[in-house]
């Protein structure tokens, strides 16, 4: 009995769905973990890794550090777990040459307001192969190594909302390889790891800081203009009556010798 709940586990684990192919931006991937026909975690980001490298200077003495810039490549294979209280997401390309882990955690805390929950993007572990070709190029001692966050609360998101930010976001991860520092830029994202309410659909959104501001800034010329113009049609307006006011009193002659033709 007990194998066969493991079994029926692991295959919800691995019902999981690329669907990048649908994105009109070739550089934005999509990904689906469904467990019981259900979607539980939906995740759409464009992700480019900037990895330092050893090489051998032309005098094969001295080092050089290079850069790779890898990109999430389409086609990518994934898997994923859902549960109440923490999700995971594991995209790997290229023969698994390339592995990137996203861990999502929901916890709660009280405020003034009472008692609220909220998700964040806990941990991050991205590994790679320097002896992988494509993109290290006469890597030095090449190998497998690991970067990984160091205390990560990122994409924080209020209880049954997904997390959207078009902004370009950069998290710093730290290498096996010497301690280099692995750089992650995140751009175009929507992710919602718990509480999705509707098959294949995002939650209401909870936009990130920078695409807040953003948006006051397209919007506040707009206000602006809005209030220029009721402030010009007020004044318009008081102008006008006035000016029917004033035309329709009796003018007294400055002339004390015109009185007498008056009355």
């Amino acid at each position: 009995m007990l194998r066969v709940h493991a079994a029926a586990r692991v295959a919800a684990e691995q019902e999981v769905e690329n669907l990048s192919g649908l994105s009109p931006n070739p550089e934005k991937d999509i990904f689906v973990v469904r467990e019981n026909r259900t979607t539980c975690l939906m995740a759409e980001f464009a992700a480019k890794f900037i990895v330092p490298y050893d090489v051998w200077a032309s005098n094969y003495v001295d080092l050089i550090t290079e850069q790779a810039d890898i990109p999430l490549s389409r086609g990518a294979e994934m898997k994923g777990k859902c549960g109440t209280n923490e999700s995971e997401l594991e995209i790997s390309w290229l023969e698994r040459a390339y592995t990137l882990k996203l861990f999502f955690l929901k916890e709660g805390h009280n405020t003034s307001r009472g008692p609220e929950a909220f998700w964040r993007l806990s941990r991050i572990q991205f590994a790679y192969d320097t002896s992988e070709r494509t993109y290290f190029k006469d890597a030095v001692s090449p190998g497998k190594h690991t970067a990984s966050s160091h205390r990560l609360s990122a994409l924080v998101t209020p209880a049954g909302k997904s997390y959207e930010c078009q902004a370009q976001q950069t998290i710093s991860l730290i290498s096996s390889d010497h301690q280099k520092s692995v750089q992650l830029l995140l751009s175009e994202v929507r992710i919602q790891p718990f509480d999705i309410a509707a098959d294949f659909v995002f939650s209401e959104e909870h936009k990130c800081p920078v695409d807040q501001r953003e948006q006051l800034e397209e919007t506040l010329p707009l206000i602006l203009g809005l209030i220029l113009g009721l402030v010009i049609v007020i004044t318009l307006c008081v102008y006008h009556i006035h000016h029917k006011l004033t035309a329709n009193q009796v003018q007294i002659p400055r002339d004390r010798s015109q009185y007498k033709h008056m009355g």
